[in-house]
């Protein structure tokens, strides 16, 4: 075979070889898909009490993460709404299944409510994996997204000395071990800090902003077209909907329980 012969034979093989690459399936152009951005505005249900009711017209809700299995996940989606699984992340719970996961030195002082205990959250190297189990129950339940409560432990008399450098590295991780499961996750409260932590948290649950004049402290998620889902419990609909609405907020009143009862703006 001469030299030109074996030039053309090899730019043959070489052009079938191409050919050949091509044609197979094209990659996955998204492999990790984006997790769920809430958009403000956005109505939603926060029912923690009682056997969740998924009558309520609404695209969103929030329940309880160790309570809801995954057939009451998967019933919500069937209907077209995103689910959020609520988590204690800043207070122990004497009646969760994991209770006695925690080592008795993150324990702190009781938080007001029944079988709680403030958690140390200086100790990450012990918290971290006792979070991201929770993590993962949420995701395997096939939750979109986590609201974990209690950021704000610094503000509050835990037993701990805990600082907003604390908090901030709390929230921080608790953030990523939620996005790093695929789910957004909401910052919970902690106003004082929501300039620097907007960044790092998809959406924003509150609590009371309006009754103590603090809701626009909120701004930043809604400016950076995050949800910012809220409850009052006080006031009337009349006496916050209507700044709320101007705001961009997800406002509605409930009651205490957080049961099926709700008001919407």
């Amino acid at each position: 075979m001469n030299r030109a012969t074996c030039l053309r034979t090899a730019i043959l093989a070489l052009t079938l070889a191409l050919l050949a690459a091509c044609s197979g399936p094209p990659p996955d152009p998204s492999p990790h898909p984006r997790r769920w951005q809430p958009k403000p505005g956005t109505a939603w249900q926060w029912q923690l009490d009682g056997r969740v009711d998924a009558r309520v017209d609404v695209p969103v809700y929030d329940i309880d993460g160790f309570e809801n299995d995954a057939a009451t996940v998967r019933r919500l989606h069937r209907d077209g709404r995103k689910v959020i699984c609520y988590l204690n992340a800043g207070a122990w719970e004497s009646f969760r299944p994991d209770h006695g996961d925690f080592p008795a030195s993150v324990l702190g002082r009781a938080n007001g409510w029944k079988g709680e205990r403030w958690l140390d959250i200086r100790r990450l190297d012990l918290l971290r994996p006792l979070m991201a189990k929770r993590m993962d129950l949420c995701r395997d339940r096939g939750f979109d997204a986590v609201e974990p409560d209690l950021l704000d432990g610094y503000l509050n008399d835990t037993g701990f000395r805990l600082t907003a450098a604390h908090q901030l590295a709390y929230n921080r991780m608790i953030a990523r071990l939620a996005q790093d499961r695929g789910m957004a996750v909401g910052l919970k409260n902690d106003l004082p800090q929501v300039g620097q932590l907007v960044g790092d948290f998809d959406f924003a649950v509150n609590e009371e902003c309006a009754e103590f004049g603090e809701c626009a402290a909120l701004r930043p998620f809604v400016q950076a077209g995050k949800a910012v889902f809220h409850v009052e419990y006080a006031l009337e609909v009349d006496e916050f909907c209507e700044p709320a609405r101007e705001l961009g907020l997800s406002s509605m009143r409930k009651k205490l329980d957080l049961g099926v009862w709700r008001q919407p703006c």
